[in-house]
């Protein structure tokens, strides 16, 4: 009944500071910088400052982690190749203005099934500005293990193979300025380099967190865990030197 109790609080907290859909609170009195206090709170992420942007009908928060649901035909692209714009997946975020951090999720999709389907870390900015890390079903061979980077309304995809066997993976999203680095990991542990993109619209206070998506006809539960801040695990460039 505790549990229960629990779930219901932090979801109804979640709900009402989700201003009505939106990603941004709409004064900075109710600013709170989640990494921040995080990171005063040895990495730790407070669930109840994160904000829904599109609630999904069916989610949980229990002890640390988070599952949703997903609705048919719901996605994130803009424009570039298919020509249609999709805007709709639920995505649930924190808000921070700290230039230097990196943020550590695992994300379970062993209940996805059908092409498309995927869940992973998201950074939503608006409609035209944002980065998404995850794996996408695709067949019983193969799933599309990649990132997309959209900009100004265009969203590019990169993606690389991986077994359809694979059913967890861990993702880490970090921040240097208006720089950014997506990395993924099978264990936690060592991290791979999947993307380093510049988006210019991520130059001050940014939203970031997790999504999960179905854009053809199915749902599937995604199970996230393990989430944490740490200070920035991408260190700076230390070959070549910046042109002047």
């Amino acid at each position: 009944m505790k549990t229960i109790s629990r779930v219901l609080f932090l979801g109804l907290s979640m709900l009402m500071l989700s201003c009505g859909g939106s990603a941004t609170k709409s004064a900075d009195t109710q600013f709170v910088d989640g990494v921040a206090q995080a990171l005063a709170n040895g990495g730790e992420i407070d669930l109840s400052q994160l904000e829904w942007m599109r609630t999904p009908k069916s989610y949980t928060v229990e002890d640390g982690v988070i599952t949703i649901t997903t609705a048919p035909h719901t996605d994130l692209w803009q424009r570039t190749y298919y020509h249609f714009r999709n805007d709709n997946a639920p995505v649930l975020q924190m808000q921070t203005e700290q230039q230097y951090f990196s943020f550590v999720v695992k994300t379970d999709f062993s209940q996805s099934a059908h092409r498309f389907d995927q869940c992973g870390i998201v950074m939503y900015l608006d409609s035209e500005n944002w980065l998404k890390g995850s794996v996408e079903y695709e067949n019983e061979q193969f799933q599309h293990l990649g990132s997309v980077v959209t900009n100004g309304g265009y969203s590019d995809w990169a993606t690389t193979a991986i077994d359809a066997d694979v059913k967890t993976m861990w993702y880490r999203f970090s921040r240097r300025a208006d720089d950014y680095c997506i990395e993924c990991s099978h264990d936690g542990q060592t991290f791979s380099q999947m993307r380093i993109c510049h988006i210019p619209a991520g130059a001050k206070r940014i939203s970031f967190g997790i999504y999960a998506c179905s854009p053809e006809e199915s749902s599937f539960t995604a199970v996230f865990s393990d989430m944490k801040i740490t200070e920035c695990a991408w260190l700076a460039h230390d070959g070549q030197q910046p042109d002047e």
